[in-house]
């Protein structure tokens, strides 16, 4: 099984957008831009919500059904662990290969003393194309790099041992992820997590590593626009390097996990991919299910109230909702509207409030990401929110469609 060029990691926290999310895909299509849809959700989503894998492969096959979707489409067991991984094999033929936690810890001396010695031949001040600045490696770096993520890679080799031993050789695409760490790997480090990961016989077809600058649930990026570029960039040279190195499959692509609306580092993603003619998975999950909530209020009524109950419950839990997410969201608490004020809201004030566009003056990315994280609250409703899902699906599936298509897909892969 090959992943496609392009992909588009289309998380649906309630399972009720498919068909909206594949038009915007049906629309990049049209535009001569090729895209396949992937549906993930990840272990701490379905608990949260009561929900299990196969509730997501479901969604995706109606929807693939309902839109008369010939192409290939996919459902990714996202982030995934070994604790976790049997609840999504059956369902899924995407997995997202969680390590970070394994980051650090050291594997044992004769491993890292064997990488070292196999790949010494790489010290010196190593040309790669594509990149003008040499990198300089000695042992002792290519020794620190083992020590930090050798363990790692033996733990993301072990889980895809398991995957392949239920459900066979190339019949899932293999995904390693170490963006949820504290530090971004360096295009170095990268160059040898993936010889690594060769050497241990995973076809690995994209990783996702932490980038320079915060990447916050539900608002844009937070740092220096032209470092990530750089490092972008680098990141994608090293991957066409690595292919041809270490016999890595030639499909290997960078996967970014924006945590949803990452605008501003859009056009530099789309000048590297033209530069290098790169293929590019994206996973913009969490953006689905607010603009739900933005349609939900945008219809009024019962609509509107359902969408400031979830603030409410959102305020008043703040401590718990922001804890399994600490590391990347930073909402000022104290800038967050009282529930009377949201109360009193029309449903363009709410709106507006939510709506990630920097041009507006209501608009509180503090609110917004509250919001992101809100989804238990609504999962808390059970029938009574999916319920409105359904009622009020005129006012939301184009929210979610516009916005994928017009927001997401257009600036990176067609603009």
């Amino acid at each position: 099984m090959q992943l496609e060029k392009y992909s588009l990691g289309v998380g649906d926290r309630f399972g009720h957008q498919g068909k909206a999310q594949l038009q915007a895909v049906i629309s990049a299509k049209a535009d001569g831009v090729n895209i396949v849809p992937v549906w993930n959700k990840s272990y701490r989503e379905h608990s949260i919500i009561g929900t299990s894998p196969k509730d997501t492969y479901k969604a995706a096959v109606e929807a693939v059904k309902a839109m008369r979707w010939e192409d290939s489409y996919y459902v990714d067991a996202d982030h995934i662990q070994i604790r976790n991984v049997d609840l999504f094999i059956d369902s899924s033929n995407f997995f997202t290969i969680d390590v970070a936690d394994s980051i650090g810890q050291s594997a044992s001396e004769v491993k890292i003393n064997d990488f070292v010695r196999r790949y010494k031949k790489y010290a010196g001040n190593l040309s790669v194309p594509g990149i003008e600045e040499k990198f300089y490696i000695d042992n002792n770096i290519i020794d620190a790099i083992a020590h930090k993520y050798l363990k790692a890679v033996d733990e993301a080799a072990s889980i895809y041992r398991h995957i392949e031993s239920i459900k066979g050789k190339d019949n899932f695409v293999t995904e390693i992820s170490m963006d949820e760490t504290d530090a971004p790997q360096k295009p170095v480090e990268l160059l040898f997590i993936l010889a690594a990961a060769s050497d241990r016989g995973i076809p690995l077809q994209t990783i996702a590593p932490k980038f320079t600058g915060k990447f916050n649930k539900g608002i844009d990026y937070v740092g220096d626009i032209g470092h990530f570029a750089k490092e972008f960039e680098q990141d994608i040279a090293i991957l066409a390097f690595a292919v041809k190195e270490f016999d890595l499959p030639s499909n290997l692509k960078l996967s970014i996990h924006s945590g949803s609306d990452k605008f501003s580092i859009y056009k530099s993603i789309n000048k590297v991919l033209k530069k290098f003619d790169a293929g590019l998975h994206l996973k913009t999950a969490g953006t689905t299910w607010l603009e739900e909530l933005m349609g939900l209020a945008g219809a009024g009524g019962e609509g509107l109230s359902i969408a400031k109950r979830i603030y409410s419950g959102a305020f008043e839990r703040f401590e718990e909702l922001c804890m399994p997410y600490a590391k990347v969201v930073e909402i000022d608490k104290i800038r967050l509207p009282a529930f009377s004020i949201v109360d009193s809201w029309s449903s363009d004030d709410f709106v507006k409030a939510v709506r990630h566009d920097l041009d507006c003056k209501q608009y509180d990315k503090s609110v917004r990401q509250l919001l992101h994280l809100a989804y238990k609250i609504a999962a808390e409703m059970k029938g009574e929110f999916t319920g409105a899902l359904e009622e009020y699906e005129k006012y939301i599936s184009p929210c979610v469609t516009e916005n994928l298509y017009k927001r997401h897909i257009r600036p990176l892969f067609i603009e």
